[in-house]
């Protein structure tokens, strides 16, 4: 396993670190670095229990699963659903959310982090919680224009900077960025889900796209939300410090919905639609929804408190959307 000295070593090795990185850059190493990173280090990351970092809705299989495949079936309309493959991008090593479900489709094809992409021609495509990993760049309004955060090594120590300029990746895109904004806005910009979700819908397949994950349109996130939305996940618990535990923790923001609702467009798919994950299982879901608390009826079974725990609005219901859309 990696050390955070392994970390500091691989930090300080990268060219113009002792000045500052843009955060995309260290987030990149943080997380999927070969052998330091969050994501590629063998290690517990998903779970209930106080090992794992943080939970997910796959952690409340094998109900999650059956809702999802109730959900695709219904939004397939009369396709047949064994004429496509399940495809689940970033699945968990062993913990796919169709692994030992029954399920109508030709077959079940989980992609690991780091796998290529590759899709049959008739494809569900799926992720949980994919698009919120990739590394995002950090701005603030100063001294009336945007700057953008980046972080620096000093001595042993990571320390959060103001680059002397935008990066190159933000300076492509710096048009997105509104035109004023109060002192001391910040925004985290997640650049890296468009051409992420690109590489997924830009390869010949047909069939649907099904993303859940948390994130707010573009307004919201350029208007309405000073502090920004970075956090930090450990054990179970929510931080801020985004430079503790380098390789140790999860990094993440909320996504732009309509950055990838315009991808999807430009990709061929009909009309995209976010939906808060209740609202999803309740509109698509609803027979098997229905059959699952009937069953359940007479106790407070662990099969009821997970849907609790995925549709109450105080747990997953509102803080998760579903990006769905369809492409023949």
């Amino acid at each position: 396993m990696a050390s955070s000295s392994d970390f500091f070593e691989i930090f300080g090795a990268e060219p113009g670190a002792l000045t500052g990185v843009s955060f995309a850059r260290y987030m990149e190493l943080a997380m999927y670095h070969p052998t330091a990173g969050y994501y590629t280090r063998d290690f517990k990351r998903v779970g209930r229990d106080n090992r794992a970092d943080f939970f997910t809705a796959t952690s409340f299989n094998p109900v999650f699963g059956e809702l999802v495949v109730a959900a695709a079936v219904k939004l397939l309309g009369p396709a047949k659903p064994a004429d496509y493959t399940f495809v689940e991008i970033a699945a968990e090593p062993g913990a796919g959310i169709l692994r030992d479900i029954a399920h109508p489709f030709a077959a079940y094809q989980p992609i690991s982090y780091g796998q290529p992409f590759v899709f049959p021609a008739r494809s569900v495509v799926f992720s949980n919680e994919l698009f919120d990993a990739q590394p995002f760049h950090r701005v603030v309004w100063q001294d009336g224009r945007w700057q953008e955060l980046g972080v620096a090594l000093h001595g042993r120590h990571l320390r959060h900077v103001v680059l002397p300029e935008f990066s190159a990746e933000l300076a492509a895109h710096a048009n997105r960025l509104p035109k004023t904004a109060e002192e001391n806005y910040h925004i985290d910009v997640p650049l890296r889900t468009v051409p992420l979700l690109e590489r997924i819908v830009g390869q010949k397949w047909s069939g649907l796209f099904i993303a859940f994950d948390y994130g707010k349109y573009w307004q919201e996130l350029a208007e309405n939300i000073p502090g920004g939305t970075s956090r930090t996940y450990h054990r179970q618990k929510m931080g801020n410090d985004l430079l503790t535990r380098p390789g140790k923790q999860d990094l993440t923001c909320h996504i732009c919905w309509d950055w990838l609702e315009d991808g999807l467009g430009r990709a061929g798919f009909g009309e995209s639609r976010v939906d808060s994950q209740e609202s999803f299982f309740m509109n698509y879901a609803a027979e098997t929804l229905a059959a699952i608390t009937k069953a359940e009826a007479s106790s407070f079974s662990l099969r009821k408190r997970m849907l609790i725990q995925l549709l109450h609005p105080a747990n997953m219901g509102q803080k998760f959307q579903a990006l769905h859309a369809l492409r023949k």
